[in-house]
């Protein structure tokens, strides 16, 4: 088995870097790799103490945030390494003054591992949520360097749990910090009691903005008008229901932040919306759809609106509904929302609605109308403390 999982990482390199021949995303995954060791050597060399923190994309570095910026305040003399997978958390996140080196993950080989654990000498491993690649688990095991599972959360449809092999894997765990009891449970059911319930540090981080939330005049400008709806990290199939509603419903003003760059002309055909970035304070309000061309600032803008819709629902899954949440708004999403915790609470609390089809949605919105903020706001602070639970194990 462990040549099937070696021969599966090649491959999928290899694929990756076929596709960079026609594809921006995986060009940029190949080309942030080259010359990796040389960088990462250069960076690091002669430095001590080390922790290393690792994060697939921006969802899990925003989950991991709160965590890293405890263990600075708890740590000043240790070296933060940050690495990511995608290229959608490094290209956003590879200057953030939290960390004192970002890199990419190098593929995870036997050699990759071996080398980059090598160079990097680091003195403990925080791997957030999902991340668990067997080749550096096991090089950390073997140079006996912690490494834990933070903010993990399990199903039992998962290999760990179907497979010997793949449960196997997880020895090389020092501990979990998993987020709820389910998690806990399954975990104990192949062997494993070096677990914590800690909860979701995603809790902490969205709380924090809210604490002290970036300003933006011009979109507060924008929706004093009129009851603002946000439509958030939207794909194609939601921006088709979603467009239609803005068609025949003029009353609401509507920010649309899409997930991936290349849909902003599409959509500006489809609802005749203005660009944020040729927005000023005389033309803000000449128009009622309004999309966001900045990278990074969706997670403020919440504050200005009444109701979020969250895209990813007609896909692989939704994306983060908690930086909504904590600005006491209600969301929406599509149908494939059951891995998250967060969605199924808030729909059995009434702070959310799950959608399959236009007429769905009207009715979601309808129904949001007077929606009690509290619902929202309660759960967020009833549901934070991850962060401290984790740090005072690490």
């Amino acid at each position: 088995m462990n040549s099937l999982y070696n021969i599966s990482i090649q491959l999928y390199v290899i694929a990756i870097r076929f596709a960079a021949l026609f594809n921006a995303k995986a060009k940029l995954w190949t080309k942030g790799r080259k010359a990796i060791f040389q960088k990462i050597e250069e960076v690091t060399k002669g430095e001590r103490n080390i922790v290393w923190f690792h994060c697939a994309s921006l969802g899990e570095f925003e989950q991991g945030k709160p965590i890293i910026e405890g263990y600075k305040q708890k740590y000043p003399s240790h070296k933060i390494l940050l690495t990511f997978f995608s290229p959608s958390g490094f290209e956003i996140r590879k200057n953030t003054p939290l960390a004192d080196f970002v890199s990419y993950l190098p593929a995870d080989t036997k050699s990759n591992a071996k080398k980059f654990i090598s160079i990097v000498k680091p003195i403990k491993v925080i791997f957030i949520k999902y991340e668990f690649w067997f080749n550096y688990m096991a090089e950390l095991k073997k140079q006996n360097i912690s490494f834990y599972s933070v903010s993990a959360i399990f199903r039992a449809e998962q290999a760990f749990f179907k497979y010997k092999w793949w449960a196997e894997q997880l020895k090389n765990v020092t501990h979990f910090f998993v987020q709820d009891k389910n998690s806990a449970e399954l975990l104990k059911s192949v062997g494993f009691k070096n677990t914590t319930i800690s909860g979701d540090s995603r809790f902490d981080s969205v709380l924090s903005t809210t604490q002290n939330p970036k300003s933006f005049p011009l979109i507060k400008q924008f929706c004093k008008t009129k009851p603002t709806i946000i439509y958030g990290s939207t794909w194609l199939k939601d921006e088709t229901l979603l467009s239609q509603f803005i068609k025949e419903n003029p009353q609401y003003n509507y920010i649309i932040a899409p997930h991936e760059m290349h849909h902003i002309s599409h959509l500006q055909k489809q609802t005749g919306a203005q660009l944020f970035s040729t927005s000023n304070t005389e033309n803000i309000n000449s128009n009622n759809v309004l999309i966001m061309d900045s990278i990074g600032i969706l997670s403020s803008i919440y504050q200005y609106a009444n109701i979020a819709y969250i895209g990813g629902g007609f896909g692989s899954g939704i994306h983060n509904i908690l930086e909504a949440v904590t600005f006491g708004l209600p969301v929406i999403f599509g149908p494939n929302y059951q891995k998250f915790n967060e969605a199924t609470k808030l729909i059995a609390l009434g702070g959310a609605k799950s959608i399959s089809n236009y007429t769905e949605l009207t009715l979601a919105i309808d129904s949001f109308a007077n929606f009690d903020q509290t619902i929202a706001t309660n759960y967020i602070k009833n549901s934070s403390g991850a962060t401290e639970k984790i740090l005072e194990s690490l």
